[in-house]
């Protein structure tokens, strides 16, 4: 009888755990998965940003007595419906949306089980860590404390203004969607132990504005040691994709207090946060070379080897935006892609020719695709992975994604996709181990191996700073013997670089 009750007992005691974890804010209930991974939704890390803390580096949040009931997602940030592909399952949105989102595959909270803190993307003015794309439940159940996180976006996130610089203690404005993601950082190591993880093997990632967030944050000094790896699936904030310099993102907060006729940050603060969001519509604010998260340019701290030493896996897809990119609505022939090219490049028109050549009409389709991408977003990713290559002591691991999706479930019988390769995003199901949770398109077998291939090697670089490991396809780094690139799709292979003369060209246009 006394074995029985010791038994019940143990039990109880791994339920328990199973469902609570003790942050060193207060007691969180979380909510145990079919598949025993344990989630923890809409976890404050920061006081809500709102009122006088609304521009403002944000605050460490507050206790709560209790238990914390996290069984639902917490508010998206202010935005607009931009882009018809997110889907969230957020509670509404809200100024007040500083908060995260766990799941853990940990039985006891002394694991010490690996961490990926994933950040979104969506331009730095939509997105949220609710979308199912970016679930963490697959990858946690092959065994990785997997984070999604909110940050502030647009006019919330990264308006710079004199005055906001005068009344930092930093002497500094803009980037607090950084600062957010930086905060977030801050929470896993001080908490992430209680859900059964390792603060000491922490690895950041993202997707397009998540992957410039995370070049971001392997820049900032602030972030020293708050992670030891890092993913990044198209974008740096490199090349055509360098911050502002303050004084230029000061004055476009200027030139939009003026013309609301707000006189003063107080009369910022007081507008509602929806109207707010409304007359910011068509404002643009941008990153900043702010002085304090960024105290220069990422092009001067990756340069001189000052950024993060710490391992890099990172790459972009076949297909980063369409050939119209280039030829706008203009028939693919060899004439119409010169005459584009002309306008976009003037005199050195004849350079760009030359690295991106077309011989054929036929072929216009796929270099228009090819320079459209690298113009948008796949030079500043090479950049990323280029610089760090160079400057870091740990290895780089590259890749080119290359599955394209297949038809949507409900296209018309003898529908022809006319695409060019994987588009801009479209890894993001793949490598989250989510295809199930996106009902657009048909998934095929091939669909779903490319994507265990490609989990399997995020999920072996969390765990061990290396993509290669059960018998996946070898992945040479960039600074091994055999540098190459792995190209992912059905067939996952590594291959050498093929398109170096394209990337250096495109660095001449900047960084002078």
């Amino acid at each position: 009888m006394k074995k029985i009750v010791v038994v019940m007992l143990s039990v109880l005691s791994l339920q328990t755990y199973a469902q609570r974890a003790k942050t060193a804010n207060g007691v969180l209930e979380g909510v145990t998965e079919a598949s025993g991974v344990v989630s923890y939704k809409g976890v404050p890390f920061a006081q809500p940003p709102v009122g006088d803390l609304r521009w403002k580096e944000p605050q460490a949040p507050l206790n709560w007595k209790g238990i914390r009931k996290a069984d639902h997602f917490g508010p998206q940030a202010m935005q607009r419906a931009i882009y018809s592909d997110m889907i969230f399952r957020s509670d509404g949105k809200s100024e007040d949306c500083l908060y995260l989102n766990v799941w853990t595959p940990a039985k006891s909270p002394t694991e010490k089980l690996p961490v990926l803190v994933y950040f979104y993307g969506g331009g730095f003015t939509a997105g949220d860590g609710s979308e199912s794309r970016y679930d963490g439940e697959a990858l946690a159940k092959k065994g990785i404390i997997t984070i999604t996180v909110n940050y502030r976006l647009g006019i919330f996130g990264f308006m710079a203004h004199p005055e906001l610089t005068a009344e930092s203690a930093y002497h500094a404005s803009g980037n607090y969607g950084l600062m957010d993601q930086h905060a977030a950082l801050v929470w896993v190591k001080k908490n992430i132990a209680a859900f059964g993880g390792d603060p000491n093997k922490v690895t950041i990632g993202g997707e397009s504005a998540g992957s410039m967030s995370v070049c971001g944050q392997i820049a900032s000094p602030l972030s020293k040691g708050l992670f030891v790896g890092v993913i990044g699936q198209s974008g740096a904030f490199l090349g055509n994709l360098s911050p502002a310099p303050l004084a230029d993102a000061e004055q476009r907060g200027v030139k939009f207090a003026a013309g609301i006729n707000a006189k003063s940050l107080a009369d910022l603060r007081k507008i509602p946060a929806d109207t707010l969001l409304k007359i910011a519509a068509n404002a643009y604010f941008p990153f900043t070379i702010d002085g304090y998260f960024l105290p220069e340019s990422p092009q001067a701290i990756f340069s001189t080897g000052r950024q993060m030493d710490v391992p890099l896996l990172a790459g972009w897809t076949s297909a980063e935006s369409g050939a119209g990119g280039v030829l706008g609505k203009a028939e693919p022939t060899i004439a119409n892609y010169k005459t584009a090219v002309e306008k976009l490049y003037g005199e050195r028109a004849g350079e760009i020719f030359r690295a991106y050549n077309p011989a054929t009409d036929a072929e216009v389709l796929q270099v228009a695709t090819d320079l459209a991408s690298d113009r948008f977003i796949a030079y500043a990713s090479w950049k990323f992975i280029d610089l760090h290559s160079k400057t870091n002591g740990h290895p780089v691991y590259r890749y080119l994604f290359a599955k394209k999706r297949p038809v949507m479930v409900n296209a018309p019988a003898g529908t022809v996709d006319h695409s060019i390769g994987a588009s801009h995003a479209s890894d993001i199901e793949y490598s989250l181990g989510n295809l199930s949770a996106n009902k657009v398109y048909a998934w095929t077998p091939e669909d779903y191996k490319a994507s265990e291939t490609m989990q399997n090697y995020f999920v072996n670089f969390v765990k061990t700073g290396n993509p290669n490991g059960g018998g996946l396809p070898t992945w040479y780094g960039l600074q091994s013997s055999q540098p190459k690139v792995m190209v992912i799709d059905t067939e996952s292979k590594s291959q050498s670089e093929r398109n170096l003369r394209r990337y250096v060209l495109m660095d001449t246009f900047f960084n002078k």
